[in-house]
């Protein structure tokens, strides 16, 4: 199988690309990877050594999410559309909406790994201002959406807000996203950490509920602390003295803080699966969470919940954790099995070829 993927080298979505590329070529499968937006650096290409069936091509187009992008779409779809002349693949792997409506008759797989939409209402409470701009992103999305053969999503609750700002899917699945569980160390010594990676800036992230309350808990914070592109406009953030505001790290260098921190505290308010606390489980770390649709969805029975936007509930999750250690450590063997058990990067893979080869046969049919 030969398979055409896009992907952002922003964040989580470059996180899963890699996760399924390594995949699909030990698998024995061809993969032409274009990436959009920022060009990558090298840490974050370095896992595409001993991978020669990887075919990759970077750009520089503006994302879809992005202002003033619609130039940039127009020439991604030309460059995709020559691209796919060129390597004649056998199926197409759209991690963007705008791609779906390609004019090819390959099976198009659209992936839904967020949206501007559902963001804004997650955490704004209500759907965004009819702008033009907004309304040029949803006739885009829904375009896309229409045009895909298929729409995949990485949770039960980002496929349905697909249909609830957008329109009804004719064809919608749920593949969980997943991790290589031997990339982590569960079995590491822990100290009495905590952990939690989130773009400060963000409001989605909501890292900011960590800082509310100073506690007796050492808590670092992973991710930038200023938005990129309006560092000059946004003033530093003031931690409190137990926290530490670390900026973006590395996937090895994180690696090696789950192995040696002993609870992660997810609160974001919007995660439409949300690869940090996975990883984390990964790392036998116990997790504590913002009582959101998703995290209960995949860790619901598994994780410590607080509520909604309450920091004193954070605060005392963690310190309930913190005050009884064998808690602690069934808590996180907990999350460790689970995860081993339902969000592999191996069973991630299996399922997105049988979804390819699928595809695939119902235009040879046709």
């Amino acid at each position: 199988m030969y398979v055409l993927i896009t992907s952002d080298t922003v964040g989580g979505v470059w996180t899963y690309t890699q996760e399924l590329v390594t995949g699909l070529v030990h698998a024995g499968h061809d993969v032409t990877l274009v990436s959009f937006g920022r060009l990558p650096v090298p840490h974050q290409t370095a896992w595409m050594q001993n991978l020669p069936r990887l075919d990759y091509r970077p750009t520089e187009y503006r994302l879809e999410w992005m202002e003033i992008a619609e130039r940039d779409i127009d020439e991604s779809k030309r460059y995709l559309e020559l691209l796919i002349a060129e390597i004649k693949p056998d199926v197409l792997h759209f991690s963007q909406y705008c791609y779906g409506d390609l004019a090819t008759n390959l099976p198009k797989l659209v992936v839904a790994h967020s949206d501007i939409v559902s963001w804004w209402t997650a955490v704004h409470g209500s759907e965004p201002e009819d702008t033009p701009w907004i309304r040029n992103y949803r006739d885009s999305v829904a375009n896309g959406l229409r045009g895909a053969d298929l729409v995949v999503a990485p949770s039960r609750w980002m496929l349905d807000q697909l249909s609830e700002y957008y329109l009804q899917l004719s064809a919608g699945q749920v593949i969980y996203n997943g991790r290589t569980p031997s990339l982590f160390d569960p079995d590491a010594r822990k100290d009495d950490l905590v952990l939690s990676v989130g773009r400060v800036w963000d409001p989605a992230k909501n890292v900011s509920l960590l800082m509310q309350r100073e506690q007796a808990a050492r808590i670092s914070i992973v991710g930038w602390e200023r938005e990129p592109g309006r560092e000059d406009r946004q003033r530093s953030v003031q931690a409190p003295a137990n926290v530490s505001l670390l900026g973006p790290k590395s996937q090895a260098e994180l690696r090696e803080m789950y192995a040696r921190t002993a609870i992660y505290a997810a609160t974001s308010r919007y995660e439409p699966f949300g690869l940090a606390p996975l990883e984390a489980a990964l790392s036998r770390c116990a997790l504590v969470l913002h009582d959101n649709p998703v995290f209960r969805e995949l860790w619901s029975d598994i994780g410590i919940f607080f509520s909604k936007d309450d920091a004193e509930g954070c605060a005392k999750r963690i310190d309930e954790l913190r005050r009884n250690p064998e808690l602690r450590k069934e808590c996180a063997n907990r999350a460790y099995n689970h995860a081993r058990e339902k969000f592999t990067g191996s069973r991630m893979v299996e399922q997105y070829e049988k979804v390819y080869q699928q595809l695939a046969s119902a235009v040879r049919l046709a």
